[in-house]
């Protein structure tokens, strides 16, 4: 199994970045995790918001293979807490797929991703700015693998 977060925008803020590589090197080898950051669509003063996520939409399935298993994150997704993740990627593990994360822009994900998508999850009721999305989401990739393994990380 292999673990690929797509998520758009390049340009992170450093501690972002320094979350989201902190958590990553401690799952790479139990996810097979990777991370493919694409650039945001050029936003207009002309432009709908609509059309910029559709642009970035667009990008994101094109990083997605047929026999990817999708899990969009949105906020009306399906709310797991750290045993049910901890269930999903153990699940995600048996079978064998490879599983793309999808992350929207700061306008969302298009609806053809949200179409793609297999499933998808919430990390919150509340809305989440996409940046801080994704060190919340690889940490508790981190605290669902700790728990798995036993490991002290997760205390409940």
């Amino acid at each position: 199994m292999k673990l690929k977060l797509i998520s758009i925008g390049t340009k992170m803020p450093r501690w972002v970045q320094e979350g989201v590589d902190e958590y990553s090197k401690r799952i790479v080898g139990d996810l097979g995790f990777s991370l493919l950051e694409l650039p945001m669509a050029k936003r207009l003063k002309t432009q709908s918001p609509e059309v910029c996520r559709e642009k970035e939409g667009e990008a994101i399935l094109a990083s997605v293979q047929e026999a990817d298993y999708v899990v969009s994150l949105e906020v009306l997704g399906k709310v797991l807490d750290t045993p049910k993740l901890a269930a999903r990627l153990e699940h995600f593990k048996r079978q064998g797929r490879n599983v793309c994360l999808l992350v929207g822009g700061p306008d969302g994900l298009s609806e053809a991703c949200a179409a793609r998508a297999d499933e998808s999850w919430s990390l919150s009721a509340l809305t989440l700015p996409h940046p801080l999305v994704r060190v919340v989401l690889v940490e508790q990739l981190y605290r669902a693998t700790s728990l798995s393994k036993g490991h002290p990380y997760h205390r409940a």
